[in-house]
């Protein structure tokens, strides 16, 4: 009996979401090293991420170095094992959920968040802590929030943007407000925009966060992958501090 090879499958863009978003949606945000196109990141201010073209080339993570610096450390989805010279220092499993069923709306009390908003935005970050957030996060998309006597008790917004795709993030609600669905009636709003684009919502949250994850499959999201999140330290020795 004859066999027929199969060709493999082309990666998902959904794999390497913050490539994907650097190099479309959010390219005008991208700094990349001199020369080189395998690697790039968000400015510091707006977020952590780096990203690679590819993670099997050898040349992608040439050109991290190049970007990061020796010595210093970059932030990455979906790597489980850098190559030789560089050093893991901290390491996150995730989970990637999608929209399969979710019912987006609006909703009539949610105000968007701006530049003018940072302040108490950080200050519910810090508080909540749902993931990194910077001062300029906000500039990755829209953004709403919720309040109550003028005060911001919950938020979500959006933040990577792949081809098709807009990732939804920095979901909290202030510890005195939970248990009012604060938190679902952001996300069904934050989906309804997406959904007018004709894009489709996904997310990350933590593996360990069990609330989370029940909570959002209990709305209508689906779990499509299971990422690693890293941090990892480029070879060599950063540059010495003058004394």
């Amino acid at each position: 009996m004859s066999t027929t090879a199969r060709a493999p499958l082309s990666p998902h863009v959904l794999d390497n979401p913050a490539w994907a978003s650097l190099s479309g949606a959010h390219a005008a945000l991208a700094e990349r090293p001199p020369g080189g196109g395998r690697a790039a990141r968000y400015p510091e201010d707006v977020s952590p991420f780096t990203a690679l073209a590819d993670p099997d080339d050898p040349r992608a993570w040439a050109d991290l170095r190049a970007l990061v610096g020796p010595g210093e450390v970059a932030s990455l989805a979906g790597v489980l094992t850098p190559p030789d010279g560089w050093e893991t220092v901290g390491a996150i499993q995730g989970v990637q959920l999608v929209d399969a069923s979710l019912r987006a709306e609006p909703a009539p009390e949610a105000v968007r968040l701006g530049p003018a908003d940072v302040p108490e935005v950080l200050s519910l970050i810090e508080l909540t802590r749902p993931g990194p957030f910077r001062a300029r996060t906000v500039e990755l998309g829209t953004y709403l929030g919720i309040r109550h006597r003028g005060r911001l008790v919950a938020m979500a917004g959006e933040r990577l943007r792949p081809p098709g795709w807009t990732e939804i993030s920095a979901v909290c609600t202030h510890p005195d407000h939970r248990g009012r669905g604060l938190a679902t009636r952001l996300v069904r709003a934050v989906a309804a925009g997406i959904r007018e684009r004709g894009e489709i919502p996904f997310l990350h949250t933590a593996a360990s966060n069990t609330e989370a994850i029940r909570l959002y499959e209990s709305i209508g999201f689906t779990l499509r992958h299971r990422p690693f999140f890293m941090a990892v330290r480029a070879p060599g020795n950063t540059a010495a501090t003058p004394s």
